[in-house]
């Protein structure tokens, strides 16, 4: 199993209009719908107002290659250029 702890540092007071924008272009729900998908779940930080998490469980690598080809990734590489200002991701295997 593939795990991406995805860290988006957003504008400051942004997050929830971040959070938003992800919400309502349908990108969670078509990633939950892909075959290899395990878990797809965003959550605020309880201690930065501008920090968001996303968890992503993937099958294995090739079910996360075929995730980044999809206009939904594609898609919400276009929302994040208008709210992140950088992005952490954490990669873990298990």
């Amino acid at each position: 199993m593939l795990v991406l702890n995805v860290y988006y540092k957003v504008k400051p007071g942004k997050r929830e209009e971040f959070y938003e924008a992800v919400a309502q272009s349908g990108v969670a729900e078509a990633s939950r719908q892909e075959a290899g998908n395990i878990k797809y779940d965003y959550f605020r930080a309880t201690d930065d107002p501008d920090l968001l998490l996303l968890i992503e469980h993937w099958k294995d690598q090739e079910a996360f290659d075929f995730h980044i080809q999809q206009p939904h990734f594609k898609e919400l590489g276009s929302i994040k250029e208008e709210y992140v200002t950088d992005t952490n991701i954490m990669k873990l295997e298990g």
